[in-house]
């Protein structure tokens, strides 16, 4: 419901350059032998008013458009991902000592599940470019303050992209 075609209007990501920033993230994090993992925000049924990514609903599947290359999808019905038992228990059970986070809404859902790795101890970084959000520039500028206050690093994919381009120019040129 938040980037596909017929999503409402609140939800005004600019969808192109997100997904294309998003899959640029996905291959490079792939590329590096990072664990790639996929959260869907799902609601059973109509809650607290909200009408969108109801469960079995096509508002509610992952954009078709993002590429999917693990199996690691978890399903969550409250903002911070941590919140969700699978998830949890796999990050648990996987020994993550850090996150890389991309997604919609920067104000909500990703500050959300930003403090819940944190909470748990597990060092985030946000890739900004790879981030959504429908609020103001000051809500924003809020958040981050925030976050940062709590040890959240923000980094730009494209330069995470640069960085590992020229490290193996670096190592070629050695050769």
């Amino acid at each position: 419901d938040f980037l596909w075609r017929k999503r409402k209007t609140m939800f005004s990501y600019n969808t192109d350059i997100l997904v294309k920033n998003v899959n640029r993230a996905i291959n490079l994090y792939k590329a590096e032998g990072y664990d790639i993992i996929y959260i869907k925000h799902i609601l059973p049924k109509l809650l607290w008013g909200v009408g969108f990514s109801i469960k079995g609903t096509e508002g509610a599947e992952l954009c078709e458009r993002v590429n999917v290359v693990s199996d690691y999808i978890f399903e969550k019905n409250r903002a911070n991902a941590f919140t969700s038992r699978p998830f949890r228990e796999f990050m648990k059970k996987q020994g993550y000592g850090e996150i890389v986070l991309c997604g919609i809404d920067e104000c909500a859902c990703v500050r959300a599940t930003a403090k819940g790795a944190v909470n748990t101890k597990i060092k985030v970084r946000m890739l900004t470019d790879c981030i959504g959000c429908r609020f103001s520039h000051d809500r924003i500028t809020k958040i981050r303050n925030e976050l940062k206050e709590l040890g959240v690093e923000y980094i730009e994919a494209y330069a995470q992209l640069t960085e590992s381009v020229e490290d193996a120019l670096d190592v070629a040129d050695k050769m």
